[in-house]
């Protein structure tokens, strides 16, 4: 059977408007995270975040469509337009049917819902906009990027929190070796730094609120940490079969090799204590990959910088990996990225494709002193030179949801 292969990437982050631009920044340690300045953060505990810089969506789409666009729906489309670049993939009248847009997103279009409510509050429902709904809707960036390509395939959005990205991935994965594609532009896209967003992760309490020294924020799996930075942005990949790609003369980036996905059936935000789920997802990434735990060089975590998180992840490593997990590399680019919820694995899944290629495993940052809860190696602070040929990357959602994808060098 076909291997499944990634030939294209692209993405807009808190560091980063390309993949290129994003992966030297991610190597060299630098932080995403500043003081918000999309919206007036002054009522609320929460005053930092992980914003996109220097963003104009008129570079990636006409004026006109960008207005009529949520900056959930812009960011997916940049992504989108650089991996298509990227992989040198052409959609034609004689593919465009057998191609994919799997384009996650957890929350959608949540700007423009929080504004439309305030609008018909003080103005009227005569003021709420026409194209409210297709800003808002989760499915929304995938639809608009099969209509900015002409893609008439599969087309839909993944919901299941902060694991929306990778299965999004998973799931084009597994469209593909089903035969019900050919090729598919996989991701997610998310943009929850609006004042609801916020304040609404903050009251759950799983927000950082080292506003007035944020220069050490995140810290994922640090004894000190006190949560998680919110991000914006988005990543896609295009998947394409081995044969297809080969005949094109594509250049094959990496081998998506495996995908697990489980549930904790435990609480609606808080992690299984033990990580039991998250255990279980990797060992279905590694069988799904026909790899052995022996192969694995890195795992790129969830890592969000919480004390729930970072403790249950850390277990549900040694579970699926028992003594051996003391020799895996394990790193969180959370700390430089901030928690890009739903897009967030997806992100990481081209850090997994850039570590195999390239030879170098990304850090943690602002990592200072060890939790005795969370005794791995982290990759403090510096990136780490390493050859490797098998990644994983994980990704636990609010609601349960655990979901790792296993990247293998191409050979």
């Amino acid at each position: 059977m076909d291997r499944i292969v990634i030939t294209g990437m692209g993405t807009v982050n808190p560091i980063g408007l390309t993949f290129e631009e994003t992966w030297k920044n991610v190597i060299n340690g630098v932080s995403g995270v500043g003081p918000i300045t999309l919206f007036d953060s002054a009522p609320l505990n929460v005053h930092i975040a992980a914003e996109v810089k220097d963003f104009d969506p008129d570079k990636y789409m006409d004026a006109k469509e960008a207005r009529r666009r949520d900056r959930v729906e812009q960011l997916a489309a940049a992504a989108a337009k650089e991996a298509l670049a990227n992989s040198g993939f052409e959609i034609t009248d004689a593919n465009s049917g057998r191609t994919g847009v799997l384009v996650s997103s957890a929350i959608g279009g949540i700007k423009s819902l929080q504004d439309a409510v305030i609008i018909n509050h003080t103005e009227g429902p005569r003021r709420v906009s026409p194209f409210l709904i297709p800003m808002l809707m989760p499915n929304g960036a995938a639809g608009m990027i099969a209509i900015d390509h002409q893609i008439q395939g599969p087309c839909f959005s993944v919901a299941s929190a902060c694991a929306s990205g990778s299965d999004g991935i998973g799931t084009a994965f597994l469209m593909l070796k089903a035969g019900m594609i050919d090729a598919a532009l996989a991701g997610a896209t998310e943009m929850t730094v609006c004042p609801v967003g916020v304040a609404a992760f903050d009251r759950v309490g799983a927000m950082s609120r080292r506003n007035d020294d944020y220069s050490m924020s995140p810290q994922p799996f640090d004894r000190n940490r006190d949560g998680l930075v919110m991000g914006e942005g988005a990543a896609v990949i295009v998947l394409e079969r081995e044969s297809d790609a080969k005949k094109r003369g594509a250049n094959i980036l990496a081998e998506l090799a495996g995908y697990g996905a489980t549930a904790d059936a435990f609480h609606v935000t808080a992690p299984h204590e033990n990580g039991v789920g998250g255990t279980a997802a990797m060992r279905m990434a590694l069988d799904s990959a026909k790899a052995n735990v022996d192969e694995l060089g890195y795992i790129n975590a969830h890592g969000t910088g919480t004390h729930l998180n970072d403790q249950s992840e850390t277990r549900a490593i040694k579970g699926a990996f028992g003594e051996q997990a003391y020799k895996i590399p394990v790193s969180s680019t959370k700390s430089m990225t901030g928690h890009m919820i739903g897009a967030t694995g997806a992100l990481e899944a081209i850090f997994c494709v850039q570590a195999i290629r390239e030879g170098i495993l990304p850090p943690t940052i602002h990592y200072e002193t060890p939790d005795p809860e969370c005794d791995l190696d982290y990759i403090p602070n510096k990136a780490r030179e390493s050859k490797i040929d098998l990644a994983i990357t994980n990704a636990f959602g609010f609601g349960g949801h655990n979901s790792v994808l296993a990247i293998r060098k191409y050979r």
